[in-house]
């Protein structure tokens, strides 16, 4: 490796072409693709003329396959060809946007492969003679195309849109080279349009985890988290067992182990407990995941002694969690948590503590090997981490877990406690914007707290309990709420759907006005512009419109949104009103209530009668809402 400072490198790269079409063989292969800073040294870590590009830059829960190019996959016909590219793509990306990432530039070359090895199967030896025809042709074939290990399933919609775009890619980059393709790959066309990507298909969301499933999976997760701290004391005293005989072979040890788990009750010895260890670090995982709303890279950044506490100016208190967000540049952030994410995060303290000792052990031997290896500056950013794991097939190996991984590890845990949910990392974020949504609508069965915190914060200056927080998740937690109001106003504008309430009444009346449904070009128009016309929020016992949250249901007489002209009482109501009708009516034979007890609880009985009659119930009728 080749030690250079800090300006040398810099200038380096400065005075480097953005392409390498002019250079000769012996400068283009000195040209410098990735440096890495190794305990204050600069050392180069990929040239041009390595077969395999090393990448810098990538978050630390990336595998090695989304942080390394290795040319030699490339049909040797275009390797030179498809290298020239992807360096001018790494140094000045495309027209109007940003610089690759190190895994959009691994992505974009992987994707690029299937069309290399197309044209190399037509014989075509240049792209000068790629036409749309031959693109056409490829496109044939990808859809024919059939994923490995599953017979019959074609490639997904987004598979196909990636390695298409690819092909856009290297149209628009050839043309900055001595034998640029001559015209667009399909002309009249897109990769969007191609893949089958138009419309709602377009801009199809991640999965909401259903709150059956969240819920089971939550309060499994954090029963977990709650049995940590006994369990580490348990892994504390084998370590224990192990030091008192490291004279000993190691059956004998695992031997004592086992003793010392079946004297402590514990089923299944070494192998059992081992698991269960795991099984923590996932439950802690599942917990802070469910409660901050984060990413899985940013849950991969997370270190030892992530969380701090504020307080407002009435003394409530708030937990943060710091790590780090590379989705928006926005760098080192935080997120609010509540105490239950808090826990896990502090299990994970200890639970890292032997797997951080691991990695600080690594970057000592590679310090002795070679002080300016660049996996030790890799080694140490995973030196603080608390999410990480043991990697057989490289020589045990503590790294930070890879997405991909997590993916795994995610569903083999539900699978373990019994659902039936394909579980993701991405699904995590959303399902979190949507409760924190929900929350201003009265509709949260559990950790109401935390997520009236994060209402109650979006409606204020959004800085005022913490500067440093991440801001984007506000965005996606209002996308979620837009979309709760646009389902809201699509069921009241529906024909036929009964509504309660003054306002509820008043909607009923106008969707059947003819004038007004001609105001809008179509049903969808109505739909939106209503739900983007109306504060709608919940009270638990109705939808309340009013725009100066003065709502009157909030009080001891919550039979007063039945008459109110902000008011919406639909069918999810009923039942409450038909629970609410009952106990009065048992109250109204009561004869120690008064004469004014008696008059509120037939006032209120009217009132209760009047929703569920709205509603299309029989409030006497033995079957209920």
């Amino acid at each position: 490796m080749t030690a250079l400072s800090a300006s040398s490198v810099e200038d380096r790269l400065v005075a480097q072409p953005p392409d390498a079409r002019s250079l000769s063989s012996q400068d283009r292969d000195l040209l410098i693709i990735s440096t890495i800073q190794v305990d204050g040294v600069w050392v180069i870590k990929s040239h041009y003329g390595d077969d395999v590009w090393h990448l810098t830059g990538h978050a630390t829960n990336k595998p090695k396959s989304k942080k390394t190019i290795d040319f030699s996959r490339t049909p040797t016909p275009y390797r030179s060809l498809v290298k020239e590219f992807i360096y001018r793509y790494l140094r000045r990306g495309l027209d109007g946007h940003a610089l690759p990432s190190a895994t959009t530039l691994t992505i974009v070359f992987n994707d690029l492969q299937p069309f290399i090895r197309h044209l190399d199967s037509q014989k075509i030896r240049s792209l000068s003679e790629v036409t749309p025809l031959v693109c056409s042709t490829y496109v044939a074939d990808t859809k024919a195309e059939r994923v490995r290990g599953d017979v019959g399933k074609p490639l997904s919609k987004s598979q196909m849109m990636g390695r298409f775009k690819a092909v856009e890619m290297l149209y628009k980059l050839s043309q900055h080279s001595a034998t640029p393709i001559p015209l667009h790959p399909w002309p009249e066309s897109s990769a969007t349009r191609l893949a089958g990507r138009l419309g709602r298909d377009r801009r199809s969301k991640t999965p909401l985890i259903p709150d059956d499933v969240f819920t089971r999976l939550f309060q499994k997760a954090h029963t977990f988290v709650q049995q940590g701290d006994a369990l580490l004391d348990l892994r504390d005293a084998l370590v224990a067992v192990a030091a008192s005989r490291k004279d000993k072979c190691q059956q004998a040890i695992g031997n004592a182990k086992n003793d010392y788990l079946k004297k402590k009750d514990w089923e299944g010895g070494l192998r059992a407990f081992n698991a269960a260890l795991l099984n923590l670090r996932d439950a802690c995982y599942i917990v802070v995941a469910c409660l901050s709303g984060c990413r899985n890279h940013e849950l991969a950044y997370v270190q030892t002694g992530a969380c701090h506490r504020t307080a407002d100016d009435e003394g409530e208190l708030y937990w943060w969690m710091a790590s780090q967000s590379d989705k928006t540049g926005v760098g080192k952030t935080e997120w609010m948590i509540p105490i239950a994410a808090v826990e896990a995060l502090r299990v994970m303290d200890r639970w890292a503590t032997p797997y951080q000792t691991m990695i600080s052990e690594e970057i000592s031997l590679l310090r002795e090997n070679n002080p300016l290896d660049p996996e030790i500056a890799e080694a140490q950013r995973h030196a603080a981490a608390v999410f990480l794991g043991v990697s057989p097939a490289q020589n045990n190996r503590v790294r930070t877990l890879s997405d991909a991984r997590w993916n795994t590890n995610l569903k083999a845990f539900s699978k373990r406690i019994g659902l039936d949910w394909n579980l993701t990392t991405l699904q995590f974020r959303r399902k979190f914007a949507n409760y924190a949504a929900r929350s201003l609508f009265g509709d949260l069965r559990y950790l109401r707290d935390h997520f009236k915190h994060w209402s109650q914060d979006m409606t204020n200056d959004s800085y005022a309990l913490n500067e440093s927080q991440e801001m984007e998740l506000y965005a996606e937690i209002q996308e979620e709420l837009d979309g709760i109001k646009l389902g809201l106003a699509e069921q009241w504008l529906s024909a036929g759907e009964p509504l309660a309430g003054g306002y509820g009444k008043n909607l009923m009346d106008w969707r059947s006005r003819e004038e007004n449904i001609i105001l809008f070009k179509d049903h969808a128009t109505m739909v939106k512009s209503v739900a983007e016309s109306h504060a709608i929020r919940s009270n638990g016992h109705a939808w309340c419109t009013a725009d100066d949250k003065k709502c009157i249901g909030n009080s001891f007489e919550k039979t007063r949104c039945s008459g109110c002209n902000n008011a919406v009482i639909g069918r999810a109501h009923a039942r409450l009103y038909q629970n609410l009708y009952s106990d009065l009516k048992t109250l109204s034979g009561c004869d120690d209530i008064g004469t004014g007890g008696q008059a509120r609880v037939l006032r209120d009985l009217e009132r209760c009668r009047d929703v569920l009659v709205s509603l299309g119930y029989d409030p006497e009728a033995t079957t209920g809402p």
